[in-house]
This record gives C-alpha cells, sequence and structure tokens, in this order.
C-alpha cells in the first residue's frame, strides 16, 4: 500500500505501480481485460489488491473491506442503513423476460435485501450515447418505474449524461440503494461456520442463457426467459423467522460457483456441494452443452444463497418455497 501523501509532495504525488499490493497475474496484465469485469478470480484481484489499498483509512473504510453485497452502516442510536450501488453495461439492452431498466432496479433491491435490509429508495444514473432513439429510452424508464413499484421502493434522484456517437452502447445504468437493516441482525462471512447448510432458491443460468440467445441469436426448443425478480420478499420471510441464517448472497457475475468461492474464501471455511442437486433447467444444460460452458458459472439476476445452521435447513427451505421466488428453493 502507497504512503499517504506528505505536506511536501502534495495531495496527488506519483503513483509508483511497483509499490502496489499485487499478485504476480494482476502484475503480469498491465491493461484491463474483461475477465477484470467478470465477478472471478480476476476481479476479486483488482479489487482487493488495487482499489481497497488506494480507498483504506478512510472513517468508513473498514465498511468497504467486508466486499459485502451492499455496506451496512451504524449510524447510531441504533439506526442501521444498507448501501450499495451497481453499473449495468448490458448488451443487448432488451432480451427475453426483460430489458436493462428492471434488471438494474432488481438487481440492486437484491443487494440491499440479501444483507438484511428492507429496501427504501434507489438513485438512477444514465450515461445515454447520442442518436439513441428516445422510444428505446422511454422503454426502458417505464420498466424501471414499474419494476421499482413491484420491488416496494422509490426512485427519488437520479443524473444524465451524454457522450458522443460511437462512445458508447446506446445507455448504461448506475443504480445505487438504501435499506433499513434491522438492530442486532449480523449476517455474512463471519458467521458462516462448519456444520451449515447451502440453500439455494431455485433454478439456475436462466438469465445468463437468456442474454446470450439474444447476443448469440440462438434458438431453443424450450422458451428461456431472465429470472430477474426482487427476492426481499424471500429474505424478509426467512429473517422473520429466525431460523439462524448466517448469510445470504445473489448469485449474478460468475454464477453460483463464483459465490460459494467468494463465501469460502472470506470466511475461512471450505464448502461441498452436491452437483446433481444443483437445479438446471434442460434448456440452460443443453445451451451450457453447445457453447462449452459450466451452468454453475452462468449469471442469475432472481436467485439467491443462503447458508443457514445445519439443523435448520429443512425448516429454511418451507419459509423460501412459501414464496413465489423460492418455489424451487433446494439444499445443495
Amino acid at each position: 500500500m502507497n504512503e499517504p501523501p506528505t505536506e511536501e509532495s502534495g495531495p496527488n504525488p506519483p503513483v509508483d505501480p511497483s509499490t502496489w499490493s499485487c499478485p504476480v497475474p494482476l502484475r503480469d496484465q498491465p491493461n484491463v481485460v474483461m475477465g477484470h469485469g467478470g465477478g472471478g478470480r480476476l476481479s476479486a484481484e483488482l479489487i482487493e489488491h488495487l482499489f481497497l489499498p488506494a480507498f483504506d483509512g478512510a472513517p468508513l473504510s473498514g465498511a468497504l473491506a467486508q466486499l459485502g453485497d451492499s455496506a451496512v452502516l451504524d449510524l447510531g442510536g441504533g439506526a442501521r442503513l444498507a448501501f450499495t450501488t451497481d453499473s449495468y453495461v448490458v448488451r443487448p439492452r432488451f432480451f427475453p423476460g426483460g430489458n436493462i431498466g428492471d434488471l438494474a432496479v432488481n438487481g440492486t433491491v437484491n443487494d440491499l435485501a440479501v444483507s438484511g435490509a428492507l429496501p427504501l429508495a434507489l438513485s438512477v444514473g444514465a450515461i445515454l450515447e447520442e442518436g439513441l432513439a428516445l422510444e428505446e429510452l422511454g422503454i426502458i424508464a417505464t420498466t424501471m418505474g414499474a419494476a421499482a413499484r413491484a420491488a416496494g421502493v422509490s426512485i427519488v434522484t437520479g443524473d444524465t449524461k451524454v457522450v458522443d456517437a460511437g462512445h458508447g452502447d446506446g445507455v448504461y445504468l448506475n443504480t445505487a440503494g438504501i435499506g433499513l437493516v434491522p438492530a442486532g441482525l449480523a449476517l455474512g462471512p463471519s458467521q458462516v461456520r462448519p456444520g451449515d447448510a447451502v440453500l439455494l432458491s431455485g433454478p439456475i443460468g436462466m438469465h445468463g442463457i437468456a442474454v446470450l440467445s439474444v447476443r448469440d441469436g440462438l434458438e431453443f426448443a424450450a422458451d428461456v426467459e431472465t429470472d430477474s425478480a426482487p427476492l426481499t420478499s424471500l429474505t424478509q420471510a426467512l429473517l422473520a423467522a429466525e431460523i439462524g441464517v448466517a448469510m445470504m448472497r445473489d448469485p449474478t457475475r460468475g454464477g453460483v460457483a463464483a459465490t460459494l468461492n467468494e463465501v469460502a474464501r472470506a470466511s475461512g471455511t471450505g464448502i461441498e456441494i452436491v452437483e446433481r442437486d444443483v437445479p438446471v433447467p434442460e434448456v440452460v444444460r443443453a445451451a451450457c452443452g453447445l457453447l462449452g460452458l459450466d451452468p454453475l458459472y452462468i449469471a442469475n439476476e432472481g436467485k439467491v444463497v443462503v447458508f443457514v445452521r445445519g439443523d435448520s435447513a429443512e425448516e429454511s427451505l418451507a419459509v423460501m418455497r412459501s414464496t413465489e421466488v423460492g418455489r424451487g428453493a433446494t439444499r445443495i
């Protein structure tokens, strides 16, 4: 980590890359590559060895170091706030079952929900490319509003920027969200321990394959649609049941496999799964076979992985299955 600037060096001293806390794979790659945004090993190395050292030392930097779906901030007097942000650069912008608009809303709502928060409000930043049809932008905005109302949140502030034609991809969205966290609630890798059960709320891979089907012009015998949906009803039901939830995480970029690897690393535990117990729809399995992909690494946008105490697994599954988004819940 770099030394803090001195009065002599000024506020922005030259940065010597050799002082970064970088592992060999990051140092060997001098430029950003697509893998740095894929949610896997390269993403983790970029965050851990470049961004975290750069942002360390601020009053609330400890919340960032937790690397959760949301930062949970203690505001004093028992008030706790979950705060999250995410950016959406999806291509194509429209795909079976949804578009970049409802994806952005549901993704941000879910990052709050799996942190144990009751989502309250969102902001929206829209970066628009010159030449984007206003009709298309109107559809995306309308979809965002409908998704927010369905999730029980309000879009309360935002920003718009326009870039030159050829310097964007139609529209990029950034959404930030805040939610309230109950006093005393503790979720996260530090709560995960040997003997816990790993539960999955339903079949995986539908969102990633829905996007790929349009991007690559694929046609399947069965319909494939995104699984994008708000998870608040499920997460709040689990917490209300008070049955030993240790952690929740939505397996978006990098899929279920990346999520389990992140949790294993952060909690210092090993995680064993029974692969045949992971629910994979036949259309996802067929598409992955065609494309040479592993369903466990395909993105999801309406699923949650839940870690609970082993003796409360069946009760937790019953609670999850009582909700619309958790009807296909299973232990993996």
